[in-house]
């Protein structure tokens, strides 16, 4: 069976712990050729850090590089509140034994696409800072992209505004570019990331599992728990459930049948109290031709079984 060969862009964060352990549980159907770090959840520091340290430690064997300190025109800003200081909560993995690469992420991006027979596709879980400048810089990859799959995004709702979601609203301006790339993009949005959660009875199930990285792997995901009583949120049940947004970029790679969604044409706009928003046309209002597959629904008893099937492989193979 041929693998698909992907590069991950991501700023771990906790969901993106959660996709990086769906991602190399699967390494006899995805080859993980590049990992490189966002800002966004966390700052460039910790994000290529808690990379390093948490693929270290599941044994992953991956370059590692290190992407843009910040958005391309907008202060960064973080989610500290959400994912802890640290980006992990309160849990600590041993010091990495994977090094920063020696490339730049453009670069390490650039050439990893390039030099490969096979087109590419980019897991992006995190702002698009990092894929916009590739593609600003380097047009010529734009052909060897299979495709984005990018967990960011709403179309009705936001986390960060009433309408913008956290990573298009860090920057907003990358968001635009990678829309207008041409380049063939499935977006995770919280249409369908509010609907891949797990329930606390069902996030027991990984304590179940045994083993040291299962029940990391728990402390992690339920550090959510206390944080969103805490938080102003008011949708319904929303400190009652584990949301895993960043999971569903690359679920949807190995399980294309568990999502449902539809072509459209969507915009972000940039400035104002909706900076970050991403209109999509579901009802072609506009006439404009669709740039982005736009998930909104997935079968979410399917999806977290597939995922403690991740959980279950890496504790097997770290006991």
């Amino acid at each position: 069976m041929t693998k698909l060969p992907i590069i991950i862009d991501t700023d771990p964060g906790i969901d993106d712990a959660m996709m990086l352990t769906l991602a190399f549980a699967n390494d006899d159907v995805l080859d993980v050729r590049l990992v490189t770090t966002c800002s966004g959840n966390i700052s460039q520091d910790k994000t290529n850090y808690n990379a390093r340290t948490f693929l270290s430690y599941i044994g992953a064997s991956v370059e590692i590089a290190r992407g843009l300190e910040g958005p391309f025109f907008r202060e960064l800003e973080v989610a500290e509140d959400i994912h802890g200081e640290s980006g992990f909560g309160n849990v600590k993995f041993p010091a990495p034994k994977l090094p920063v690469s020696e490339r730049p992420a453009i670069t390490a991006m650039l050439e990893t696409i390039m030099t490969s027979d096979e087109k590419i596709t980019i897991v992006a879980t995190g702002p698009l800072t990092n894929v916009a400048a590739l593609l600003l810089a380097h047009p010529e990859v734009k052909p060897k992209i299979e495709r984005i799959s990018w967990m960011g995004g709403a179309a009705v709702g936001g986390n960060m505004s009433p309408v913008a979601e956290f990573n298009a609203y860090v920057d907003p301006h990358a968001v635009e570019i990678v829309f207008r790339s041409g380049i063939p993009i499935v977006m995770s949005g919280l249409d369908v990331t509010h609907k891949a959660f797990v329930t606390i009875d069902e996030a027991e199930n990984i304590l179940r599992i045994g083993g040291e990285f299962a029940d990391k792997a728990y402390q992690l995901v339920t550090y959510y728990l206390d944080v969103m009583k805490k938080t102003p949120f008011h949708e319904e049940n929303y400190d009652q459930v584990l949301h895993f947004h960043d999971v569903c970029a690359v679920m949807y790679l190995l399980n294309p049948e568990l999502f449902e969604g539809q072509n459209c044409h969507v915009v972000v706009s940039l400035e104002g109290i909706t900076a970050g928003a991403t209109v999509v046309d579901y009802t072609n209002r506009t006439d404009k031709a669709p740039n982005v597959h736009v998930l909104h629904t997935v079968n979410r008893e399917q999806f977290v079984a597939e995922f403690m099937k991740a959980v279950e492989i890496i504790s097997a193979r770290l006991k």
